[in-house]
């Protein structure tokens, strides 16, 4: 006889003897006074510092009335999958905007960043014949998750190092077809990706690239197309995969390629064509968030002084940090157990929210908390954060020093 949960019961305690079980606090986010929301653990109102809603823009007044306008105007659900159904003119409009913003061809909505990765890596890496995926040693779970449901044989090249991806390249048969797979902005250490460098090897090598800039659109450039934007390589970038969840504040994710590529991934991924379609509603509130942020530079500005204000804040009373470039402020612990326990005493006597991170989503011993300021945190706001830290630290006896921040982290 088989006991099912005694082998369930058994993974769990493993978790949790490891100090990572994974604690869901529940809160209800408050129209018009991002960052606080209700916390449901403590009843208290608290100021939210790890929201991947970046710039606030799921509250905006023009997101909201575009997503109430559609609501009443074209009802709640989507229809169906988009070959049954589901194709609404919201869905399309989307599509449009978003192949503008990167300067592509073409451009397909998917129900989430994870599976625009999954599907559409697994599926350009299955119908290239003797495929090779060349993988930044960082990159997210989707992309992973995607190239090993390929049919590719999968290379991984040292995080950033363009020395090794060249190596693996020029190791690899000339007639091979090649795909290298990286990300713009890493979201753990908030580090950023050598974009011209990996694209001048794909061309020397003649392979395709494909760049998640989930953690960047919206964010930067001048229109908010993301780092390649900004860098001005957005043109040597065959595919650009990014999200509507994070900067862009509401759910769904997409790529922006060449209208061959997009008329395949429509044809041939199962996880776009037998899934339900973006309700109208999200596609109409994205749609509005990305045309905004496309004129308005407002939010990307004041969102980069709030990082650098936050950042300046934490070195001044010694809190440890992987230095970065980026909004990203990973404020490290290297303790699952303290990491945790750090969290709960900032909720819980600071009214201050902040998610442990760690293992697997970062390598054992450097769990952080992620914090990620956003415009509309105030300069008040950020000092109460970082004298909560220095309490937070002291109680549990986390070393601080005078000059604590670090450089980039090696991961192994």
């Amino acid at each position: 006889m088989i006991d099912y949960h005694a082998q369930f019961d058994q993974a769990l305690t493993r978790v949790k003897s490891e100090g990572r079980y994974r604690v869901f606090n529940e809160l209800e986010r408050i129209v018009g006074r991002f960052p606080y929301a209700k916390s449901h653990r403590t009843g208290d109102e608290v100021v939210v510092w790890c929201a991947n809603d970046y710039l606030g823009m799921g509250q905006h007044p023009k997101v909201l009335r575009a997503m109430t306008d559609a609501i009443n105007n074209l009802g709640a659900g989507a229809g169906g999958t988009r070959n049954i159904s589901g194709t609404h003119h919201k869905i399309v409009e989307l599509e449009h905007t978003l192949a503008e913003l990167h300067q592509k061809e073409a451009a397909l909505v998917f129900t989430s960043g994870y599976i625009a990765n999954e599907a559409s890596l697994s599926t350009i890496g299955s119908i290239l014949k003797d495929c090779v995926i060349f993988s930044d040693a960082l990159n997210h779970a989707s992309m992973i998750h995607g190239i090993r449901g390929s049919s590719a044989q999968k290379k991984i090249f040292r995080h950033n190092d363009t020395k090794h991806l060249e190596e693996l390249l020029a190791d690899t048969p000339a007639h091979y077809p090649k795909i290298i797979a990286f990300e713009s902005v890493y979201s753990m250490d908030g580090d950023i990706g050598p974009i011209k460098e990996i694209c001048r090897l794909a061309r020397k090598y003649n392979a395709i690239t494909y760049l998640d800039e989930v953690h960047a659109v919206g964010m930067y450039g001048e229109h908010g197309a993301g780092i390649a934007e900004r860098d001005g390589v957005m043109d040597e970038v065959d595919i650009i995969q990014g999200t509507l969840a994070k900067g862009y504040g509401i759910m769904g994710g997409y790529v922006a390629t060449t209208a061959v590529i997009v008329d395949m991934l429509r044809s041939y991924a199962p996880g776009f064509i037998f899934t339900t379609t973006l309700p109208p509603s999200l596609a109409a509130g994205a749609n509005a968030s990305i045309r905004h942020l496309m004129e308005s530079s407002v939010e990307r500005e004041q969102h980069q002084r709030n990082a650098d204000t936050l950042k300046s804040m934490l070195r001044e009373v010694g809190i440890p940090m992987i230095e970065c470039d980026t909004h990203i402020v990973p404020v490290l612990i290297g303790n699952p157990v303290l990491c945790k326990q750090a969290s709960d005493l900032l909720l819980e006597q600071h009214h201050i929210y902040v998610q442990p991170i760690n293992y697997p989503t970062v390598p054992k011993g450097t769990e952080r908390l992620r914090v990620t300021p956003t415009p509309l945190h105030t300069e008040q706001m950020m000092q109460e954060f970082a004298d909560a830290l220095v309490a937070v630290f002291d109680t549990l006896g986390i070393a601080r020093s005078a000059c604590a921040s670090i450089g980039r982290f090696a991961h192994a």
